[in-house]
């Protein structure tokens, strides 16, 4: 384990914890319930799945990147990717502190489709934390080939929640209340 490693071991635990528990706590804490005068953040799921498809293009590139050897591009577009993540969770969390849940309104098979996906979605979004962030610090350490054994397990898990984000959104959206 790199001194790095070691330093941010427990901050990524910490994270690792705290985010889910803070996504997990929108299910009881909603701004306008609590009698605050917020306006529903409507707008914000058009955006945030697009920032998740974005991600999904991002992880691909970065990918093909180390792959031709070009380290410097890898490194830039997982620093983006990253961002991206984080300015995900930033807006899912204030659109569901601002507004109601929206029901799945899908029947039929497709209902057992759709929430097989979010299901998988949520608990690989939830897993893939600290994957991500010990990842993210051996390639930043210089510890590549731990990074590059790391990172085949993270990739897909990765690319997995960037993308069922995306198709959870748009089997959702017809069911959004404008």
């Amino acid at each position: 384990m790199t001194e790095a490693e070691k330093k941010y071991k427990n901050i990524i635990w910490i994270l690792s914890i705290l985010i889910p528990l803070a996504v997990a706590a929108l299910f009881v804490i909603n701004l306008r319930k609590m009698g605050y005068d917020v306006q529903p953040l409507s707008f914000l799921p058009p955006i945030y799945a697009s920032i998740n498809g974005l991600t999904a293009v991002l992880l691909v590139w970065a990918v093909s990147a180390v792959k031709k050897g070009n380290t410097s591009l890898h490194e830039t577009l997982i620093k983006v990717c990253m961002a991206c993540s984080s300015l995900f969770l930033l807006m899912y969390v204030a659109y569901h502190m601002t507004s109601d849940s929206t029901p799945y309104g899908g029947e039929g098979f497709i209902r057992y489709v759709y929430y097989f996906i979010l299901f998988t979605h949520i608990v690989l979004s939830i897993a893939i934390i600290p994957f991500v962030l010990f990842t993210f610090v051996r390639g930043i350490a210089g510890a590549y080939e731990r990074h590059k054994k790391l990172a085949r397990i993270t990739y897909p898990m990765w690319l997995y929640v960037a993308v069922t984000g995306v198709i959870v959104y748009l089997m959702i959206s017809p069911y959004y209340n404008h």
